[in-house]
């Protein structure tokens, strides 16, 4: 497809958008109108937000020449599937040692912190405790807090501990998230008191109580925040580049910042490699998003 092609289906979806809108006014039907102006907004956006992810993973597929020529082709002439072995080979250590860094550290950082949000949450929404709502309110405020601001302290503490150029530097000082910790509270607020007193009556404790009944009801909003930790541990650039010198330590967006400055304009390689560094999030959503969208839609809920 080239741009004539493009421009050819743009041409064709604005004609759409205009023929179903005044099909639904000589039809003199409001409603009608309104929602073939919502599916048409809705579709634009759609087209405005893939458009980017389409031309990354086409111009993977390109030669040199075709990626950089101009004006650009939308569909590549030849698939050029050793681009992905070439950007995979292409940094010093490999993106299979990125990967592995990334994962580990993901899948750490996603675990601790649902962990840690489980108990604080559970005690802010089911236990009492002298200034509860005060302390509760001081933790939310530190969301105003600009990550940027915590940076040099962190690096000193970090430094002083001697956990430069190690997975502790990148995972303990993300163990605990203060979104993460409103989300499961607000969550464990809708359930209902009922079932802790029936569990009362069957001898469970509080800590019984939480694991197996409160835990699994929240599995929508704990996933939720799950796929939160993990794209943002995955995404982390900035953090990992401060905290690790060594080149066996980076993560992958780390990897991928190095390669962009080696690589120079092989814009192909760089589309492969942003192509494979993106797919297991995409994955990960895609599996999940029935509970991403139910524990965003439950989690703000209060009974």
């Amino acid at each position: 497809m080239n741009e004539v092609g493009m421009k050819q289906l743009l041409f064709a979806y604005g004609a759409y958008a205009v023929l179903t809108v005044a099909y639904a006014l000589l039809r003199g039907k409001p409603r009608l109108l309104m929602t073939h102006l919502k599916y048409n907004v809705l579709i634009a956006g759609a087209f405005v937000m893939v458009l980017p992810f389409y031309w990354m993973v086409i111009t993977s597929f390109k030669d040199y020449a075709e990626a950089m020529a101009y004006p650009p082709t939308w569909w590549p002439e030849k698939f050029l599937w050793h681009n992905y072995v070439e950007a995979w080979n292409k940094p010093e250590v490999g993106f299979g040692r990125y990967f592995f860094v990334s994962t580990y550290t993901a899948i750490v950082c996603t675990v601790g912190t649902l962990v840690t949000s489980v108990l604080a949450g559970y005690a802010f929404a089911r236990m009492n405790f002298f200034g509860k709502g005060l302390f509760f309110y001081i933790v939310l405020a530190t969301l105003m807090v600009p990550g940027e601001v915590l940076l040099i302290p962190k690096y000193i503490i970090l430094s002083n501990l001697g956990w430069l150029d190690t997975y502790k530097a990148l995972v303990v000082p993300w163990l605990a998230s203060v979104f993460t910790i409103f989300l499961v509270r607000q969550f464990f607020m809708t359930i209902p008191n009922d079932l802790w007193d029936a569990a009362q009556i069957d001898g469970a404790g509080r800590w019984r109580f939480l694991w197996q009944v409160m835990v699994p009801l929240s599995k929508p909003v704990l996933i939720t925040s799950g796929i939160f930790s993990f794209i943002g541990t995955w995404n982390s650039l900035l953090w990992p580049i401060i905290v690790t010198s060594k080149p066996e330590m980076r993560t992958i967006m780390v990897g991928l910042q190095v390669m962009n400055s080696e690589a120079g304009n092989e814009y192909h390689l760089l589309m492969a490699a942003s192509t494979f560094c993106i797919l297991p999030i995409v994955i990960i959503f895609f599996i999940l998003q029935r509970f991403f969208i139910e524990g965003i839609a439950r989690s703000g809920l209060k009974s």
